[in-house]
């Protein structure tokens, strides 16, 4: 019986640290490459400029991180994932509400850039939709699949364009492990 209560207590403080400390632990143990990137969309359809605006208007002046927050946020509500292949383009993204890891980064880039010219920062930072490869402890994990789905994943960079600092975000990781930021190698 003192076996099975120290295995779960050990158990217990595992899952406490891991969920506590998700977002450092995946920084430490994933990194993402880029290796190309996506087509940026603006925003053109009549609904998701309603959907944005709606959703941000009491958000003014805002920095870039919460600007970030704020893209993260809207996209999680938007979308929900799903392996089905969808289309590319955002403004047709807020009828379907489905997506998978390209289609994610499109409408995160897309809003994050619509945010940034609402909140006057565009013309010092803009958000990029990039095409990656995922390492865990330094190796490549794309090898280990044959399926098309996973020969890469998209994730999105937000840099600035004079300074060339960034932030790296995975709308994806967000929606499903809350992870805001995420370890980006620089190429």
């Amino acid at each position: 019986m003192k076996v099975f209560k120290r295995i779960l207590l050990i158990t217990f403080v595992l899952s406490t640290v891991g969920i506590l400390f998700r977002g450092w632990l995946y920084r430490y143990l994933i990194t993402y490459e880029s290796v190309g990137t996506r087509a940026t969309y603006s925003v053109t359809n009549k609904n998701l400029t309603s959907y944005l605006n709606a959703s941000s208007n009491k958000a003014t002046n805002l920095n870039i991180e919460q600007v970030i927050k704020l893209g993260l946020s809207l996209t999680s509500r938007q979308l929900r994932f799903t392996a089905n292949k969808n289309d590319n383009d955002p403004n047709k993204l807020v009828s379907s509400k489905t997506s998978h890891c390209i289609r994610y980064a499109s409408f995160f880039a897309t809003t994050c850039n619509y945010l940034l010219r609402k909140n006057n920062l565009a013309d010092e930072w803009n958000a990029k939709p990039q095409v990656g490869q995922l390492y865990f402890l330094g190796n490549n994990v794309h090898k280990y699949f044959n399926s098309s789905f996973f020969k890469d994943h998209d994730f999105v960079v937000i840099e600035n364009k004079s300074t060339g600092e960034s932030f790296a975000v995975d709308p994806t990781v967000n929606d499903y492990l809350y992870i805001d930021y995420i370890t980006h190698i620089k190429q």
